[in-house]
């Protein structure tokens, strides 16, 4: 595809061009590369983008069916599209370079060249270096490669092509237009192929790379970072915020961000859609992910409005109304700080919960599943929600009813850690001890264990403990925990409650009253049907309670 190398000038302003790019970027992949193409002053339209809008509509149509794009693009532009793509973290990829270049071909102008000089110097020694190699026919006259080979045009080098296939047309392609742009620079650029030190080039090139990632909004890590700093939240709280928390375990919060935007003038929302694309690029930084990696990119953005939305429910008490008032007097950092420190104070709890002396004791924690899966959750490097669907990926905070009800799903870790404390011990090594002893006998020492027959232990002695229970006692323990008819014993539960009760502090019987039903409905599900048909308890026992019946 021929290109004109100074394309007609747009006739669209600034926020007529700004209003383009958004209903451009909403559009289908395919809608938008018709909407670029068909006017008559493509060329212009192409160049007038970001570079990071046109990477991101040739990584959803594919390099391939977007050739016309990449030739369009100016030399600027595929330079920091060379940056999005051709780079593996820290290193170059040079089959990704290459096929950029690839894409850029035109033979009919100018424009393949000019790319080509954009690119960094070092990207080229690198990429020529892999996929040839240069021989210097005064040194060795007699060299005779088996493969494909081209002379330069003053017949002092030999250049041995190391790739075969349309690679070795494609960097022949290379080749050839540099030696047709410049022959004596070209001769220059192999001699240094030759000789420069290949950690020296790609350190060179990371360097200029990582300045024009920054210039985009992608900062360096240790900046990056800091988006992720602690702002205490109660500052940022209006009256409407310190409401009953009680009721926000039933709110369904609207989108305020929208609605915020929708009451801003144009400039306004400019403005705040530059910010959220800076955040955007900053936290995928602090991720470590790729800038160029573009599903990254939507993931991010995604957690990023997510937070951002706890943050505006937080400071606008979750009224639509009062979102446009917060945008306008908040940065969209310190909403998202807001928003992120609501996690991070949940992470403090969850931190100094495990502290506690028998919270981990014998290399377990001691939380029932879905309280120890919560707290995994909360103390990663960015705390996240973990969801009761199994197998599903935990997703950030987004609102102040899932922070509130993780609230109480640490009240219950922080309970339940009372009630095995009293169950295992007062010492840790004691503890420690005795549940080593129970494992190298076989015997499951995982807390829904432990749980089941500490219980088992108080119906039958009064006293929770680790011992485990004779199978001669099963039938005693499954009457004294279930009626004829195969359901719970009201007794039973209040005697559970109030032997255990007893031994933890009163903050946690709501959450030892929980645990005993639960479990003594589960004991009623599995032994209740054949307790009332007469059937042999110790096998099914055995599934139930293990603890009890392995010896």
């Amino acid at each position: 595809m021929s290109t004109d190398r100074d394309p007609p000038e747009l006739d669209l302003d600034e926020r007529q061009l700004a209003e383009f790019r958004r209903e451009l970027m909403q559009l289908p992949a395919r809608k938008r590369l018709e909407a670029l193409l068909e006017p008559k002053d493509a060329g212009a339209l192409v160049r007038a983008l970001p570079a990071s809008d046109l990477y991101l509509t040739i990584h959803d149509l594919g390099l391939a069916d977007a050739t016309d794009l990449v030739q369009l693009a100016s030399p600027e532009q595929f330079q920091v599209m060379v940056d999005l793509a051709a780079w593996k973290s820290t290193e170059v990829d040079e089959q990704t370079l290459l096929l950029w270049l690839r894409a850029a071909w035109d033979p009919d102008g100018d424009s393949f060249i000019e790319k080509l000089l954009g690119v960094d110097l070092e990207l080229l020694e690198i990429l020529l270096r892999r996929m040839i190699r240069v021989h210097d026919l005064e040194e060795d006259p007699d060299v005779n490669p088996e493969g494909v080979t081209m002379s330069t045009p003053e017949g002092r080098y030999l250049i041995e092509f190391l790739v075969e296939g349309i690679e070795q047309a494609a960097i022949r392609q290379v080749v050839d237009a540099l030696i047709s742009r410049d022959p004596f620079e070209a001769v220059r650029l192999l001699e240094a192929v030759r000789w420069e030190v290949p950690s020296e080039l790609e350190e060179a090139a990371l360097q200029f790379r990582t300045a024009r990632l920054s210039e985009l909004g992608f900062p360096p890590l240790e900046e990056a970072l800091s988006l992720y700093a602690y702002r205490d939240p109660a500052p940022y709280a209006s009256e409407r915020t310190v409401q009953d928390e009680t009721a926000l375990a039933h709110a369904s919060p609207p989108d305020l961000l929208s609605a915020g935007l929708r009451e801003l003038d144009q400039e306004e929302r400019d403005t705040l859609e530059a910010q959220l694309r800076l955040l955007s690029n900053q936290a995928l930084v602090a991720e470590g992910a790729d800038p160029g990696d573009v599903e990254a990119q939507r993931q991010t953005l995604e957690q990023v409005r997510d937070t951002l939305q706890l943050g505006l429910e937080f400071i606008t008490g979750g009224a639509p109304e009062a979102a446009v008032a917060a945008l306008r007097a908040h940065h969209l950092r310190h909403l998202f700080q807001v928003g992120f420190s609501l996690g991070l104070k949940l992470r403090f709890r969850a931190d100094r919960l495990l502290k506690q002396p028998l919270a981990r004791a014998g290399g377990i924690t001691w939380l029932m599943p879905p309280e120890s899966r919560m707290v995994a959750g909360l103390r990663r490097r960015r705390p996240v929600r973990v969801l009761e669907v199994e197998g599903a990926d935990p997703v950030a905070f987004r609102s102040r009813r899932e922070v509130y009800l993780t609230s109480l799903a640490l009240d219950r870790a922080e309970a339940q850690v009372a009630i095995f404390s009293a169950i295992l011990g007062a010492d840790p090594d004691d503890a420690k001890s005795r549940l080593e002893a129970r494992a190298g006998s076989s015997l499951p020492v995982d807390p829904p264990s432990i749980w089941a027959g500490a219980l088992a232990q108080t119906l039958l002695t009064g006293t929770p403990g680790l011992d485990p229970i004779s199978p001669s006692a099963l039938a005693d323990l499954v009457a004294r925990a279930l009626d004829d008819q195969g359901q719970v014993r009201p007794e039973a539960r209040e005697t559970a409650v109030d032997s255990l009760a007893v031994r933890i502090p009163e903050s946690a019987h709501g959450e030892l009253r929980r645990l005993v039903e639960q479990e003594l409905g589960r004991w009623a599900d599995e032994l209740g049907p054949p307790r009332a048909k007469g059937s042999p308890l110790e096998p099914i026992a055995g599934v139930v309670l293990p603890v009890a019946v392995l010896q």
